[in-house]
């Protein structure tokens, strides 16, 4: 396979339009499970309640406005051909997507330069969060989400042990999302990430909550515990916006891989239904 060329202006388009349409139109997979669970509820607040979101997720469709105040941070999952080379600086051509679709696209900036002290914002909401995998092949594919802060905070990560098995992973994810109750904006998406190290299992929760909702781990021991998570998350009753329902989550992915012999981590990170993600390949 012969090396190609891609030039940064395609990937900053690519990137631009990925932010853009992200915050514009959500998924498919987020939009079926959102209706089916406002004709499953058997509370009239919950059906009210989903109706409402629903009909804004048309709204911003059809206006091609945000579908959500928060218009999240920047990250982005790549998967780089190794067969493909830029004419330029490839971070520099990402940087530069998300600073034009968050400027051009008037999307809220939400970065600041500083964690603690300064904590001056960006103006462009950059920089972004870009997580690079080198695959065979001469094409870039380009997932990208903005993730809101009001679910990511409920995040949580624990280094357990192997001792703690399956059902201590279970409790500590059912804690996690048991403790955030309300506050990220339900029905949520709960992303989960097992194995590798500290941080490999946070970006693996990380990546589930870009999984479309509508599949399942293809190992059927994972797919059975999303599916177990899932009801028993609903059963805790939060519902929609936190008003009581059935319907506290309408997903439950979870990513693995391979660890240590003395450890077991697991990584919670909780997404909002307005769970955003687009996907590219140049």
């Amino acid at each position: 396979m012969k090396i190609r060329e891609i030039k940064a202006e395609l990937v900053t388009e690519t990137v631009k339009k990925l932010f853009m349409d992200c915050n514009y139109f959500i998924g498919d997979d987020i939009m079926c499970a959102l209706k089916k669970a406002r004709d499953e509820e058997e509370s009239d607040t919950a059906k009210n309640v989903l109706s409402q979101i629903i009909e804004n997720d048309e709204i911003a469709a059809a206006e091609e406005i945000p579908l959500c105040q928060d218009t999240g941070m920047a990250v982005l999952f790549v998967e780089y051909g190794d067969k493909v080379v830029i004419d330029g600086d490839f971070e520099e051509a990402v940087q530069e997507g998300v600073r034009r679709a968050y400027i051009d696209g008037y999307l809220r900036k939400s970065v600041v330069d500083d964690p603690i002290f300064d904590r001056v914002n960006t103006k462009d909401n950059t920089p972004a969060i870009i997580h690079t995998k080198i695959v065979s092949g001469d094409k870039i594919k380009i997932t990208a989400g903005g993730k809101g802060f009001g679910s990511e905070n409920m995040s949580a990560i624990k280094m357990l042990t192997p001792s703690y098995g399956v059902e201590g992973a279970k409790e500590f994810i059912l804690d996690t999302v048991r403790k955030a109750g309300p506050n990220p904006c339900p029905p949520i998406v709960v992303g989960v990430g097992m194995g590798g190290t500290f941080e490999r299992c946070a970006q693996l929760a990380k990546k589930a909550t870009f999984r479309p909702i509508n599949t399942s781990n293809p190992d059927e021991r994972y797919a059975k515990l999303e599916s177990e998570l899932l009801d028993s998350i609903n059963e805790m009753g939060f519902g929609p916006a936190g008003l009581g329902g059935k319907t506290s989550a309408i997903g439950v992915n979870i990513e693995v891989s391979p660890t240590h012999i003395a450890g077991m981590p697991v990584a919670v990170n909780i997404c909002c239904h307005a769970a955003r993600h687009k996907t590219a390949e140049i």
